[in-house]
């Protein structure tokens, strides 16, 4: 019994030195939990080490883990992984404008061309006890009121000035439930965007300010239901109490009926509060479109219904696509029940492929009709604008891109390598309401040409 008990000593010790050998070649959080453990699970399995015994092991692994990488990465003890990520883009674009929509001495209808980047850098911390924090900063044009929260593109001008950089991402979040059945994830500060809508009703660039909550229902490994709810500040007075507020709610169904075929179902509500205090001299103005009294004030109160459908289906092969190639139908429609005109708006979207992988492709349409008053105009897609030949009340003439505005998106990208894309997109677009100068032509189209190429890291 002695020898016997000596040996097993013997080889547990053995066992702890093989663990601690692996865990001192190893730079990552993930590559310990993934090492360390299997080699423990090898020496149970081969009857070296009890249950009891491994456990004990892998207990004083994690200690002996933390002291090394807080030692080795600078970092608190408490770390358990940190990342930097990112993503470069550099873009042509040009805009196309007959001639004749504008008529002599009002704003000029003259086609444009322009060069523009965008950078955005942060980094992501985890921690014990399932908490995360993270950052981002991102380029952007300049204003009174900070960068344009629509966007993170910097023109190519004034003689290579230098440019500006804002903050994009600042938040903390913990996944207080994770489990096969349920997860229950909360988040604070400046985050990403919790809701999943197309860029009808959210511009994929807007990061709100607030709290959020994400909820996953697990009804098997094919269905889940989704809630998604968050309150986010839209703009703080120093001197009234009368603050603005978006709250939302958001509700989907997300299913997996076999490994070619998946639908998502989704339904939402949205309340802003205070528009009061939403004009434009108050907030950053990027887009246009709602119906503003002569001082630029909202003129309606925005609570929106909203719905999405999404069906896709995978075949197994496609002409020059590695992968299973994902065919996508997607539509989704939104009423705003306190207006009583132009208070609707919807979309509809084909996709074929999905890029961001060596060799894989996608190619897109999508049609979108967005009414003038169907959702406020400083959420929506900042690319998708119209001509506006005269200023309409509390608004500027011009190119404008926001709501009031239906037409046509096609898209192409092509990634040659897993870092690098390039893309291109084309936006024929015209207002549902015109306004023409006097004396022109009642068109309000414009043509959109984006040239893209972008890498990430």
């Amino acid at each position: 019994m002695r020898t016997n008990c000596t040996f097993r000593t013997q080889w547990f010790w053995v066992a702890s030195l093989a663990v601690l050998g692996v865990l001192g070649m190893l730079g990552t959080t993930t590559c310990y939990g993934q090492s360390a453990d299997a080699l423990i699970d090898k020496l149970m399995e081969k009857g070296i080490l009890t249950r009891e015994e491994a456990d004990l092991l892998r207990e004083e692994a994690d200690k002996d883990f933390r002291r090394a990488y807080s030692v080795k990465s600078g970092l608190a003890e408490w770390v358990t992984s940190f990342a930097f990520h990112g993503d470069v883009r550099v873009r042509y674009e040009s805009f196309h404008l007959p001639n004749d929509q504008a008529a002599v001495g009002s704003t000029s209808a003259v086609d444009r061309h322009r060069f523009r980047y965008r950078l955005r850098v942060g980094a992501t911390a985890g921690f014990w006890d399932n908490l995360q924090a993270g950052f981002r900063l991102t380029s952007g044009e300049a204003s009174a009121t900070g960068g344009d929260p629509l966007s993170g593109n910097s023109t190519f001008a004034n003689n290579a000035s230098k440019k500006y950089v804002y903050i994009d991402l600042a938040y903390g979040k913990w996944t207080a439930i994770n489990n096969p059945d349920w997860t229950l994830v909360l988040t604070g500060g400046k985050m990403e965007n919790p809701f999943v809508f197309g860029e009808m009703t959210f511009d994929k660039d807007y990061t709100p300010e607030g709290a959020a909550l994400h909820l996953v229902r697990r009804l098997d490994d094919k269905h889940s239901l989704v809630l998604n709810a968050g309150g986010f500040v839209l703009n703080e007075l120093a001197a009234l109490s009368d603050d603005s507020y978006l709250f939302g709610v958001q509700t989907r169904w997300e299913a997996e009926w076999s490994q070619h075929f998946q639908t998502s179902l989704g339904a939402a509500w949205f309340s802003i509060m205070g528009n009061d205090n939403l004009s434009n001299a108050q907030v950053f103005n990027s887009n246009r479109g709602n119906t503003r009294t002569a001082a630029g004030g909202l003129a309606y109160n925005y609570n929106p219904f909203m719905f999405d459908l999404a069906v896709t289906y995978y075949l197994e092969k496609f002409y020059r696509y590695s992968n299973p190639f994902p065919i996508r139908l997607e539509a989704d429609y939104l009423h705003n029940p306190v207006v009583q005109k132009d208070n609707y708006g919807w979309s509809v979207g084909l996709s074929f492929g999905k890029a961001g992988k060596r060799g894989l492709w996608e190619l897109s349409y999508r049609y979108r009709y967005l009414g003038a008053d169907a959702w406020y105009e400083e959420f929506v897609d900042s690319d998708f604008g119209g001509f506006y030949g005269v200023a309409p009340a509390g608004g500027g003439a011009g190119y404008g891109p926001g709501t009031n505005v239906r037409g046509h998106i096609i898209r192409f990208g092509y990634s040659p390598f897993d870092s690098t894309t390039l893309g291109i997109s084309y936006f024929l677009t015209d207002l549902i309401n015109d306004f023409p100068a006097p004396g022109a032509r009642a068109s309000s189209a414009v043509g959109r040409l984006q040239v893209d190429v972008s890498w990430k890291f």
